[in-house]
């Protein structure tokens, strides 16, 4: 549990809370006939009876074994509630998460690294939104792709497939770029939604083509090193700063296989990407490889709510934020941003019942979710490593559960409610 250092002693949370009143209380007794010491008074912009659903939302699905454990971040008008739960792996014996975990963030990485950094190149001039696919990638043409979009690549309306195949057995960022050239689309672009992780892998490419900086390089230079997401990159083995024992794990090997066939059996992925096709590419691709915080990703949400901007640091133009996070699909397909989720049957889950169709998030297959509603100023990150020890367990009522709770703690009301 974290207080906000910026808020007024007021503000404090549910275990500071409990000691003020108990203190106040002791102090009343030695006086006959004293009144009774008032409430504890909620935090501006929190409402602290919803903590308690949420902390038994989430203990409820851990003690499910649907998840281990996972970190909550929610924010309200500069009131902050933000907890660990559970464990790293399963075990009484296990170490406890704690809000330094860092978590393998999966999809989050397209719109923490790879849609901001080809938002900012368009704002540079340095490409076009507009542009053909096949003016940056030639090798990209035919089959149906020539008249593939950047803006169609970022709100998945390509018509590409949903993934790279996995056989016959490849290897390396070129050869997932030959692999994602050679495919054929299924519709016409602009015709279809179809969630693709093809289409951030060509984007994470693009950053890279014109840069002449790798993805994790720039991303690092330009977005998580100036915001101060200090425990946010790709690669996290690498970094000399950051301590093994905070990862949280995710896949075990297995026998059979399955997806990971080339994990060995008992081998446990911790700090190593866990998507298939992003570890083929040795951990970096614009769809997934992404590793952070819940404070991290606080951050990155506080940035998009101010415009842009955090600490008197921008990151992106307004006009950027507002394309991120602002329906840009064709007409007739599921509405989304450049980068950003906002009514697409994804959603659903992660904004619950009373999150306005207009907030807008992400989430990531691991377990992640950021969501956000820039009428209210608020949203909440949710990270967890569910995938620990395989991916056979669902958290999607589990994040249904969460959006609604976040919502309503933050005085959110349905607007069917209003209606009336």
């Amino acid at each position: 549990m974290r207080i906000n250092p910026t808020r007024p002693p007021a503000t404090v949370y549910r275990a500071a809370l409990a000691a003020v009143f108990s203190t106040t209380l002791l102090a009343s007794c030695a006086v006959q006939q004293a009144a009774p010491p008032p409430a504890p008074a909620a935090p501006a912009g929190l409402d602290v009876a919803y903590f308690a659903r949420i902390d038994a939302a989430i203990d409820g699905a851990i003690a499910a074994r649907k998840l281990p454990g996972a970190v909550f971040h929610l924010e309200h008008e500069g009131a902050v509630y933000e907890r660990a739960y559970g464990r790293l792996v399963y075990g009484d014996d296990a170490a406890p998460d704690t809000p330094a975990t860092v978590f393998d963030a999966a999809s989050l990485t397209k719109v923490l690294a790879t849609a901001p950094s080809v938002l900012q190149l368009a704002e540079q001039g340095r490409v076009k939104l507009d542009d053909r696919l096949a003016s940056y990638f030639p090798e990209c043409a035919g089959n149906g792709k020539d008249g593939i979009t950047l803006r169609q690549l970022l709100t998945h309306s390509s018509g590409l497939p949903a993934g790279l195949p996995a056989t016959p057995a490849w290897h390396g960022r070129a050869a997932a770029h030959a692999l994602a050239c050679a495919q054929t689309v299924t519709h016409a672009p602009g015709t279809l939604f179809r969630y693709s992780d093809i289409n951030y892998i060509l984007l994470g490419q693009l950053v890279e083509k014109v840069t002449g900086v790798p993805l994790e390089s720039y991303a690092q230079a330009h977005i998580f090193a100036p915001l101060g997401m200090r425990d946010t990159g790709y690669l996290p083995l690498r970094r000399v700063d950051l301590d093994v024992a905070t990862i949280a794990p995710t896949q075990l090997g297995r026998a059979d296989g399955g997806a990971h066939r080339d994990l060995a059996p008992g081998e446990l992925l911790r700090g190593v990407v866990h998507d298939p096709t992003a570890r083929r590419m040795d951990g970096v691709a614009g769809s997934a490889g992404v590793f952070t915080t819940a404070g991290d990703v606080a951050r990155f949400a506080r940035m998009l709510l101010a415009g842009g901007v955090l600490d008197g640091v921008r990151i992106l133009d307004p006009g950027s934020v507002r394309l991120m996070s602002t329906v840009q699909s064709p007409p007739g397909l599921a509405p989304r941003g450049l980068g950003m989720d906002i009514d697409s049957p994804y959603a659903v889950r992660p904004r619950g019942t009373v999150f306005p169709v207009g907030s807008y998030g992400h989430t990531g297959f691991t377990g992640c979710v950021l969501w956000i509603d820039p009428q209210a100023r608020a949203f909440y990150v949710f990270l967890s490593n569910r995938v620990y020890p395989d991916d056979g367990s669902s958290v999607l009522d589990l994040y249904t559960s969460m959006g609604t709770l976040s919502a309503e703690a933050a005085g959110i009301r349905p607007v069917r409610a209003a209606q009336r």
